[in-house]
């Protein structure tokens, strides 16, 4: 092959090259979703969180309670993992709690299954009070299958809140105008005064905390099948701890629904459009008389500044 034939097949190459990327660059990367992959699963890291440390950020409280005798098995969703950890501190003795990185032992008072395996374990008898927001059908008729009674004790307010990409231009949207993003009427971020940017919408595992909450935000609207759209700019849900815990790291906003931004006040006076109570739950036929003694401190003004101070609403003012 001569030189000069060799220069044609590098030129040609490189032309190729140059073409690939304008068209990347200038058509390809608009669609491309540039969500974090944590927008998509987010999580709270239990270490950080963990009872007993010195440098844990779960909130440490001056008390005058010490449980002792049965001591309850706490577990619950992993959005509120930082509130029960932080009760522990509070009212357990130093020990109660056993992570050994990975998870928690068996033995371990305090555990984190999340929502689905939470609900399963206060039915199952493995756990004696659960933290978590309003059951899935699912859920309920699991415990009705097992024969079990749940008690709903409301001790706080979260928001239901929604997510894009920072640098989504659009800052604010209607319910109805969420309600039709996921149920397929509205596909593209212009109809929204976006982006000429396809939408991805997506959804959370079933029976998770968040898709609970999704379906009952839906209401009688039904929920779309996740579409296969491989570019675009995606719109997700979460609960509001978790993006303010991880907002600052990740290049993700919440939404205004209605006008309305998902800040403490704004939840705490209702006008916060998507809010609703999260629970301390326990079974009827309970006979642990520490499970009645916590719930009642955590609904105390001394429990209630321990949610407050963790980063949610409490239920009482």
């Amino acid at each position: 092959m001569t030189k000069k034939q060799w220069l044609i097949i590098i030129f040609t190459a490189a032309a190729f090259v140059v073409f690939d990327l304008g068209i990347y660059f200038c058509f390809t990367s608009r669609y491309i979703d540039r969500s974090p992959e944590l927008m998509k699963s987010s999580s709270i890291e239990l270490d950080k969180y963990l009872p007993f440390e010195e440098n844990s950020l779960a909130v440490k409280t001056e008390t005058d309670l010490t449980l002792s005798g049965e001591l309850p098995v706490l577990d619950g969703a992993t959005a509120l993992f930082p509130i029960y950890s932080a009760f522990m501190n509070a009212y357990y003795p130093e020990g109660s709690c056993e992570f050994t990185g990975d998870g928690f032992t068996e033995e371990s008072l305090l555990q984190k299954t999340g929502t689905t395996g939470a609900y399963k374990a206060i039915c199952d008898g493995t756990a004696d009070i659960i933290f978590v927001a309003q059951p899935s059908e699912k859920q309920l008729e699991y415990a009705e299958g097992q024969g079990v009674t749940l008690e709903f004790v409301p001790i706080g307010y979260e928001a239901f809140v929604f997510i894009v990409n920072s640098d989504n231009p659009v800052n604010g949207l209607t319910a109805e105008q969420i309600k039709d993003i996921y149920s397929g009427k509205i596909k593209n971020w212009k109809e929204l005064g976006g982006e000429n940017t396809p939408i991805i919408p997506l959804q959370r595992a079933e029976n998770s905390g968040s898709q609970t909450a999704m379906v009952s935000f839906m209401g009688d609207t039904p929920l779309m099948e996740p579409p296969a759209v491989l570019f675009g700019r995606s719109i997700g849900y979460s609960f509001r701890f978790y993006v303010s815990d991880i907002s600052g790291k990740q290049d993700i906003k919440m939404l205004s629904v209605n006008g309305v931004y998902p800040d403490k006040e704004s939840i705490r006076n209702g006008s916060y459009p998507v809010t609703d109570c999260f629970y301390a739950v326990y079974r009827k036929d309970c006979t642990n008389e520490n499970v009645t003694l916590l719930i009642d401190r955590i609904l105390s003004p001394e429990g209630q500044d321990i949610i407050e101070r963790t980063g949610y609403v409490g239920i009482t003012d």
